[in-house]
């Protein structure tokens, strides 16, 4: 019996950042992927990845999955727009 994986949740709501848009975005687009893998064209039963590529998808799947991780760089970012920060060589000088 094949293996079909689902997709659901992709339209986000506003209360949403764009961080969880985008991550169930990549989420919806790999698991698209993956169908097209398992029941598409392709033929190949495995893909091969270097382990560094895996370790670093590993790692965005959990900081996108962090939501408050993901509203900490919010912040930052918003901080970083409005010029609330101190350049690293303020912080040598004083």
């Amino acid at each position: 019996m094949p293996l079909t994986l689902v997709a659901s949740g992709v339209a986000a709501p506003d209360a949403e950042s764009g961080y969880q848009i985008r991550f169930k975005w990549f989420k919806y687009q790999l698991i698209i992927a993956m169908n097209e893998l398992l029941h598409g064209e392709h033929r190949a039963r495995w893909i091969t990845i270097s382990n560094d590529e895996y370790e670093g998808m590993k790692s965005t799947i959990e900081v996108l999955s962090d939501n408050e991780l993901l509203r900490q760089i919010q912040e930052s970012r918003e901080d970083y727009r409005r010029g609330r920060f101190k350049k690293l060589s303020e912080l040598i000088d004083s």
